[in-house]
């Protein structure tokens, strides 16, 4: 076990998250260096990376190991989510450290890990064609999902909602209407959901929901709609401009998104979250702390 001890409780955990916001270009488990005190220093990690890690049936598993890399599908525009900093090539985000914490348990490294930008509408494709071991990224659980791939968790439920403009009269989806369009990401479950439940509203599609936050930004839409979580941080980055409002509307399970056939890794996943409460909190509250949301982790299925 390289870096053998982990934080024991979120208290302690705090002061090492500091680190990794600072420097995610680290091992996950020393992802920034020490932190001081007794409870700090090199070996102070907030999760193990595994050694001697065996996985039978895993066919993803074994094609990792072949490779020596964990390819992890992601995404990269959603502040405290998924974020990249493409000044600092820094990556950032709730959904981004749970991919990490996934690698680690396989037995690697921050060094050993290469993530990939999927949007929306290819991330199954991405998975079925081998281009990525697995996917974290705002992936909401469908049945029709299902057909084509499987996943392990939920790790998070979130709810749909609705960014506006801080002078917008939209207070809640009860006031979309024909002169209100509504922006998301092609192939997203809320833009499915606009269509189906709100047919006389207009809709737009961009690869990037930060795409969606442009067009409302210029007046080309009146709102964004995806996960609250997601749209809490697009309005954190611009307050004077932006704000979330109503409440959730519909219920979104986000899961890790792999090979149908994988059920080894399925299982080591949904292990891995039951067992691992600390760390998820601790990633949840470096990450998404500050935003107000309040969530308990939820049981996987």
């Amino acid at each position: 076990m390289r870096r053998t001890r982990t934080l024991a409780g979120i208290g302690i955990a705090a002061a090492a998250l500091l680190a990794l916001t600072a420097c995610n270009s680290g091992s996950p488990s020393n992802p920034g260096g020490g932190t001081g005190g007794d409870e700090g220093g090199e070996d102070s990690t907030w999760f193990e990376v595994a050694s001697d890690v065996q996985l039978e049936g895993s066919p993803t598993f074994d094609t990792i190991q072949d490779r020596d890399k964990v390819v992890i599908g992601v995404k990269e525009d959603q502040p405290g989510l998924g974020y990249l900093d493409v000044t600092t090539d820094e990556r950032t985000g709730f959904d981004v450290d749970i991919a990490r914490w996934i690698a680690a348990s396989l037995g690697y490294d921050e060094d050993k890990i290469e993530f990939k930008a999927i949007a929306s509408a290819n991330r199954e494709q991405a998975i079925v064609n081998g281009d990525i071991d697995y996917y974290v990224g705002t992936y909401s659980i469908t049945d029709k999902r299902k057909e084509q791939i499987a996943f392990a968790g939920p790790y998070f439920i979130t709810g749909q909602g609705l960014l506006v403009g801080t002078d917008s009269d939209i207070e809640s989806e009860a006031d979309l209407g024909p002169d209100t369009t509504v922006c998301s990401a092609t192939g997203s479950t809320p833009i499915q959901n606009i269509r189906t439940n709100y047919p006389e509203v207009p809709t737009k599609e961009f690869d990037l929901y930060s795409a969606c936050v442009e067009a409302l930004l210029s007046g080309e839409v009146q709102a964004v709609t995806t996960d609250q979580a997601i749209l809490i941080g697009y309005a954190a980055q611009d307050p004077d401009n932006l704000k979330v409002v109503g409440e959730p509307f519909t219920e979104e399970r986000y899961g890790v998104g792999l090979a149908k056939d994988d059920t080894a890794l399925q299982e080591h996943i949904n292990t891995l979250f039951t067992d691992g409460g600390d760390i998820w909190q601790a990633i949840f509250d470096k990450n998404l702390g500050s935003s107000g949301i309040e969530v308990s982790q939820p049981a996987v299925d």
